[in-house]
Formats: C-alpha cells, structure tokens, sequence
C-alpha cells in the first residue's frame, strides 16, 4: 500500500500573498461581486477581523476503489500560517498526519515519519492556503498580491453563477464562482501541485452554509481530482480565536 501518495492527495485537497497588481480601481464589475459576497458572508469589518480561525471537519474520502471515513482540524492564521490535524483510516489502516507552514518554514508528519518542507513544497503548501482562505473571507482578495477579472458565468447546481478568474501571487490562475442571487461563494477550481510532484485539476463546491458568530461559513464542501469525487466533507464547528497559541505553528513532534 503507497501511503504517501495517498496522503499527499489528501492534504492538498482536504485542507485546505506579495507583489502581484491589486484589483483595478476601475473595474466596477469585479468590486461590485466582491463586496457582495462580502457582505453576504457577514460584513468586511467582522471578516477582517477573523485573521485567526479554526474549523473541525469530517467526511469521507473516495480513492481509487476505497471509500474512507476521516475526521480533521484546521487552524489558520493570517496568510502564512497553517496547521492540520488528520486522522484515518485507509486499507484497513489508521493514520495521522500533520501539516505546519510557519512562514518560510513548513513541515509534513505521517505517523512517525517527519519532514521539512524544501522550497517547491513550501511554494505549494502556501498556494494551498491561499485557495483554502480565499473563499472563506474573501478580504485578501481586495489587497495587493491578486488580480481579478469577470470570466462570464456559469450553472452550479440548478443556480446561476458568475465566474472570476483571480491570478494568485504566485502567478498561478483559479477561478471562483458566486451564486448570483445570494453572492456566496459556490465553488472554486485550481491546478495545485500535490507535494508528490503530479499536478492535478482541483475542483470545491460549496453549499449549506451556517451562520457562526456573524461569519457564514458552508459546512458542506465536495472536492473533485480531475474531475472525479475525491472528498465529501463537513464542518462540524468553526471559530475565530482572539489569538493562537505560537507552539500551535511549530515543529509537529
């Protein structure tokens, strides 16, 4: 059984900003989309706000012929620090693993076996965030590190969506779609590298969202890998923390 792999697939996809050109100012249209989903998320001043947060998950993962139950956590903080938690089972397996990015630094555990992420990895592991973020608060999107433009709409579901294409800072290209009606968040896709080197069309769909102290948040997510189901998952509790406890993005032991 080829358990790093399989793990690799899994932490980019489960779970889960510099130099480039911010929003043109005369793009109407873009700030128009933005600060409707915005405000439909619960308002840019809450939003803001929520630079730390944590969320618990769990669901199933489809690979290969196996399907698998998993549980998770996540915590975030800022654009550039990042932990996970997952916990399993597969092939009759139970495992955990770990991911930190602490800045410029990052490491991967599984079981007992330990890594330091080189700089491809990291350069993944951050383009990872940032896809994980963007959707949940929208907020960096409006900063400087991310031009965005209309790409035409589309169906998720039965409703109506608009598209943006969003260049990240890492130059790398995804899209985000918003339901026209309500302006959340629907559904994002993006190229990401897994750690292991192969490169894969990802796509989430969002749906059900709950309120959470102000901060809608969709407790439904279903991921597809090249357009295959890969993971169905639920939020179970989500949270924004006053601050994080700094051992929280170190070295997992």
């Amino acid at each position: 059984m080829k358990m790093k792999p399989f793990l690799g697939a899994v932490l980019v996809t489960v779970f889960g900003l510099s130099l480039a050109g911010p929003i043109r100012a005369d793009d109407k249209d873009v700030k128009a989309i933005l600060d409707k989903a915005i405000k439909a998320l619960g308002g840019e001043e809450k939003l803001s706000k929520a630079s730390a947060i944590t969320w618990k998950v769990k669901g199933k993962i489809s690979f290969g012929e196996n399907e698998n139950g998993f549980t998770g956590q996540v915590t975030v903080q800022g654009v550039d620090h990042f932990r996970s938690l997952f916990e399993g089972e597969f092939g009759g397996n139970a495992f955990k693993a770990v991911t930190v990015l602490s800045g410029d630094k990052g490491w991967r555990k599984f079981m007992d076996d330990s890594m330091i992420m080189d700089a491809t990895a990291l350069a993944s592991e951050k383009q990872n965030l940032y896809l994980l973020i963007a959707p949940l608060t929208l907020v960096p999107l409006k900063g400087k590190g991310f031009q965005i433009e209309v790409a035409g709409e589309e169906k998720v579901g039965d409703k109506a969506a608009v598209v943006l294409k969003v260049k990240g800072p890492d130059g790398r290209d995804f899209t985000l779609s918003f339901d026209k009606e309500t302006g959340l968040p629907v559904k994002e896709v993006a190229k990401v590298i897994s750690f292991m080197g192969d490169e894969f069309t990802q796509e989430r769909v969002y749906s059900a969202y709950k309120d959470f102290d102000g901060i809608k948040r969709p407790t439904k997510i279903v991921s597809k890998r090249n357009g295959e189901k890969f993971v169905d998952e639920e939020i179970t509790q989500f949270k924004v923390l006053d601050k994080v406890d700094p051992e929280t993005f170190t070295e997992p032991k």
